[in-house]
């Protein structure tokens, strides 16, 4: 029995080559998730961390459009926890609208409220979301805010995503214009979004998502039964090897997490950056070993293994590669720590 356990422990796949999960339209299948509450997970710090990782890891191994969705749903309720705000509709689709510069987007007091103009980038879900968490400028601070993405003045820009990669998850451009909202949209404090530990917990959680998604990028090399030539099972065992050291690095950052779940250390920061690089790394390394090892025939003639591979070529540009491994060196030489493993 214990062997068993071992076995299935180091199989990065689970079932994966038994029976791959059938792939819908990624906004309907997010619906379908929030209305049956199947996205009802333990919040960053809760305890059990690694039980929200490991969700969103099978989210990204199924698809990685329908994971970018779920994993914005996700953080916006972990948001607005962390921030005490209890006016998020019942069984509303949400998302976190925050990336890019905050100027694009402007904020300023009316009578009863706030009114937004501008333009934010990188708004996944645009279309079919109920409510998002939206960044705007207020007086050279940063300010969420609850939209209704169906009020008025809201506008997707619908020919704003061309790319190929990550097409499912509607990535667009949003127009705000002249939106009026109520006094209590606001969602915590200015400043809030970057300042709070959960920041870095959910950065982690992205990098979960990428993990998932080399786990399915490596299928045809992992599950492949014939063409075991020298060559092919050197990248195996090399991609098989990496991707269990990714989920090491993720349960290990998932047990800091609920260990230090208000970032009292300090080293949320340091371990986002190292986990997030690990896992991005890693996860270039299996496309390309992928590839090296399976030749063109996957991407040529499996058209879900091709999408699968160009959406998280895309995703993983999340990560800002040299730019975060600079501001990583850049913590640590301005005196701050991550503990060595126990």
């Amino acid at each position: 029995m214990a062997n068993s356990r071992r076995i299935a422990a180091l199989d990065p796949l689970g079932t994966w080559c038994r029976q791959r999960p059938a792939v819908g339209v990624p906004a309907a299948e997010l619906a379908s998730l929030v209305a049956a509450s199947q996205l009802e997970l333990p919040l960053p710090g809760s305890g059990d961390t690694w039980t929200r990782f490991r969700a969103l890891a099978d989210l990204g191994s199924r698809d990685l459009s329908l994971a970018r969705l779920a994993e914005g749903h996700l953080d916006a309720l972990a948001i607005v926890a962390e921030a005490g705000y209890r006016l998020v509709p019942s069984h509303a689709r949400l998302g976190v609208w925050a990336a890019g510069p905050r100027p694009t987007l402007t904020a300023r007091r009316i009578s009863g409220g706030w009114r937004l103009h501008g333009l934010r980038r990188w708004c996944s879900g645009a279309p079919s979301l109920t409510h998002a968490l939206v960044m705007a400028e207020v007086a050279s601070q940063g300010q969420l805010f609850l939209v209704d993405v169906q009020a008025p003045g809201v506008s997707v820009i619908a020919d704003s995503w061309p790319a190929v990669g990550m097409a499912g998850s509607e990535t667009f451009d949003v127009s705000f214009e002249e939106v009026d909202l109520e006094d209590h949209a606001g969602v915590g404090p200015l400043d809030f979004y970057l300042s709070r530990p959960g920041f870095w917990h959910g950065a982690v959680g992205v990098s979960a998502v990428w993990w998932g998604g080399a786990r399915a990028a490596a299928a045809p090399l992992l599950c492949a039964k014939e063409g075991a030539t020298a060559h092919r099972l050197a990248h195996a065992g090399a991609v098989r090897a990496r991707l269990w050291s990714m989920e090491g690095a993720l349960r290990t950052a998932a047990l800091r997490i609920d260990d230090d779940p208000m970032d009292s250390t300090g080293e949320a920061r340091a371990l986002a950056g190292v986990v997030r690089h690990l896992v991005e790394s890693g996860a270039t390394e299996v496309l390309d070993r992928v590839g090296r090892g399976t030749g063109a025939e996957p991407l040529g003639h499996d058209g879900a293994h091709a999408r699968r591979v160009a959406d998280l070529t895309v995703y993983l540009r999340q990560s800002h590669a040299e730019a975060d491994l600079a501001a990583l060196e850049g913590f640590f030489l301005a005196g701050g720590t991550l503990k060595a493993f126990a």
